[in-house]
């Protein structure tokens, strides 16, 4: 029996072609602009079409984009999709020379082309986000080296530390995502245009300069590959992914350290909001607001990574329109919560009183006190522990500061050494003091002052060096952008 039926299926229609078709408007369709042009190019520059042909094509292309108002197009699977429209736009106007344009290319390729196109521009856009933060970060740890903390294991006051020491742990992680991001936009830097259908073309064509008109680093060099390849979309959201999963715990440390119990970090009022019933509360919940948009950035690289899970090695759909337009959501998920990140962080402060509180009920000086008996009563470590921790008991049980514990210590000592001990009062007031707990950690990599600044002056050096690379990408880019406008302008004069 003959199957009388019509392209497209209604259901088929609304379901699928309809909805890539407004994907297209509003993602890709400036983007395609560019492939025409800089194919047409290509194709005058290497003699595949004659300089007639290029003419009549460059000013029907001209005059359509002059005509067509893209947002204002409805799907009507007349058209199978977008590039058939503008196909049907050339050949309309110039009869089968319009259909010359796509001589030795295929959709494969132009679309994984504006694929990359598109997501290079957000990735740059969140690669300079990512710099804003950092920089924020680094100016407020050099305004917070001084300010004590106190330094959480396990979920137990530990140590004491300073709030520039902990920000500066939180840059260096956030350092090498941006350097792991930077290298997945690295990968987006190579052009698939000439790969065609799956095997470059028997036509002479110039791949290195459709990579060059279009601001590409260069071709990428399989075919194959540039159509089953999809490391571009997996490397990329796998290293946006470690963002916003290391982020998330940085903000979870916010929501903790601003507990009434906790009451370490401040959040300023702009920042809170209150309740409607509870007239005392003070909510901190952009960080609520920062943890869950973080995890559903998180969620929703997974979903692009897995997307990808067990898809045949060569051109398929799972890699291409709906699944790419669902990754934008990322970008803006993750977006927002580094803007949040960049005004939430440097506006908070310290509550030094709940932070003496803290250091004085848990006796986080106590490794100090420690390592002073190794070094002025020369004893071993493991007897100068025993003698710190029966003093943290004393004083703990008292509910007086470890600072205030000089008899309990002694006494400590004389049961586990059998001699007085030579420290004096002051001297062992200073030993487990706060300050002088970070001042001896001068370190590479410690709290100190001068370990601290040193470490900020090398993570301001390589924020500006990954900063240099996206700059060149982004120069690069421009260029092209020019030049491409230039030589097409060209053709429409000859």
């Amino acid at each position: 029996m003959k199957d009388t039926t019509t392209f497209p299926d209604p259901t088929y229609k609304k379901t699928v072609l309809a909805p890539l078709f407004e994907g297209v408007k509003q993602h890709y369709a400036q983007h395609m602009a560019a492939i025409n042009k800089a194919h047409l190019v290509m194709l005058s520059k290497t003699e595949i079409l004659n300089d007639e042909q290029v003419r009549k094509i460059a000013r029907a292309l001209n005059e359509i984009e002059q005509e067509t108002d893209i947002a204002a197009l409805q799907y009507t699977g007349e058209y199978e999709d977008y590039f058939f429209v503008v196909e049907a736009a050339l050949r309309s106007k110039l009869g089968d020379l319009g259909g010359m344009l796509h001589t030795a290319r295929s959709r494969n390729d132009m679309d994984h082309t504006l694929f990359k196109l598109a997501l290079r521009s957000r990735v740059a856009h969140l690669l300079d986000q990512m710099e804003t933060l950092i920089a924020a970060l680094i100016k407020k740890a050099e305004a917070e080296a001084d300010t004590l903390i106190v330094a959480y294991t396990h979920g137990q006051p530990a140590q004491p530390t300073t709030f520039g020491h902990y920000l500066g742990a939180v840059i260096e992680v956030l350092i090498r995502d941006m350097e792991r991001l930077n290298a997945a936009a690295d990968n987006l830097e190579h052009c698939p245009m000439g790969a065609a259908a799956i095997t470059t073309s028997g036509f002479p064509i110039d791949r290195t300069q459709m990579a060059d008109l279009l601001g590409f680093e260069s071709p990428l060099v399989n075919s194959y590959g540039c159509i089953a390849s999809v490391d571009y979309i997996t490397g990329l959201y796998s290293a946006m992914k470690l963002v916003f999963l290391h982020m998330g715990r940085v903000i979870q440390d916010m929501g903790v350290w601003s507990s009434f119990e906790v009451g370490q970090l401040y959040v300023p009022n702009s920042l809170v909001q209150i309740s409607s019933i509870m007239p005392q509360k003070r909510n901190p919940v952009p960080i609520e607001h920062m943890r869950h948009l973080a995890s559903v950035t998180v969620g929703r690289c997974d979903m692009m990574v897995n997307t990808m899970h067990n898809t045949p090695f060569t051109d398929m759909n799972d890699s291409e329109g709906e699944v790419q337009q669902a990754g934008y959501a990322t970008f803006a998920s993750g977006g927002r919560v580094i803007e949040l990140l960049t005004a939430f962080l440097p506006a908070c402060s310290i509550n030094a009183d709940n932070v003496k509180r803290n250091t004085d009920a848990a006796c986080i000086t106590i490794t100090e006190l420690a390592d002073t008996l190794v070094r002025v009563e020369k004893l071993s470590f493991r007897q100068a522990h025993e003698i710190a921790a029966a003093t943290a008991h004393a004083v703990i049980a008292a509910s007086k500061p470890l600072g205030k514990g000089f008899a309990d210590c002694a006494a400590a000592f004389k049961a586990e050494t059998g001699r007085d001990l030579t420290m004096n009062e002051a001297q062992f007031a200073l030993a487990t003091s706060a300050e002088n707990f970070v001042a001896v950690r001068n370190r590479l990599g410690g709290p100190a002052p001068e370990a601290l600044a040193s470490a900020l002056a090398t993570y301001t050096s390589a924020l500006r060096e990954i900063s240099d690379q996206c700059t060149m990408r982004k120069t690069r880019q421009s260029k092209a952008q020019s030049y491409l406008d230039v030589a097409f302008n060209s053709l429409l004069e000859s």
